[in-house]
């Protein structure tokens, strides 16, 4: 068996975080990294230029932050706690834009900024609630299955995928805004 040398090279220094991380998202714009610490609730900002600190942190005023991702256009970022909120907060300063309660405890959310939509996946019913990021409000609530917590999403034909593993399928869902 022929080994083949790793195009990656080894690991550089990384900053200590306050604690078990979550999910991140990566601002192209403003060159940094943003993580969800789960506890303490916060989210923690890291230069990609500098990435062996913290720039800064956010605390966040909900329990368990979860899913994130970013409005690279308004410079939110959304959080979808485990409280069961989705919280809007201004990536340059950490103030908190607003809130939308959500279904559930959330797990994974993606963005779709052509159509104002945020999807965040919650198990438990079995759901994916639709967000407004222009309104900050649910729209709809689409049944999914119990456990259903995992989600992906094609931008470009705006099929939301949910994988249901109590009946090992998958869903398609179409956005048709």
């Amino acid at each position: 068996m022929e080994h083949r040398a790793s195009r990656i090279s080894g690991p550089t220094p990384t900053p200590k975080v306050p604690g078990r991380t979550r999910w991140a998202v990566y601002d192209a714009a403003r060159q940094m990294f943003f993580v969800n610490v789960a506890s303490p609730a916060r989210i923690v900002a890291i230069d990609a230029r500098n990435p062996i600190k913290i720039s800064t942190e956010y605390e966040v005023p909900a329990a368990g932050p979860h899913g994130l991702d970013l409005d690279p256009v308004s410079g939110r970022l959304f959080c979808a706690c485990d409280a069961g909120v989705l919280l809007a907060i201004d990536a340059a300063s950490g103030g908190m834009l607003g809130d939308v309660p959500l279904s559930g405890s959330p797990d994974v959310i993606f963005l779709h900024p052509q159509s104002e939509h945020l999807y965040v996946a919650i198990g438990d019913p079995g759901v994916i609630d639709v967000i407004n990021i222009a309104t900050m409000r649910c729209e709809e609530v689409v049944p999914t299955e119990a456990g259903a917590h995992t989600l992906a999403l094609d931008r470009k034909r705006s099929k939301i995928y949910s994988f249901l593993p109590q009946s090992h399928r998958a869903a398609v869902f179409v956005d048709a805004t």
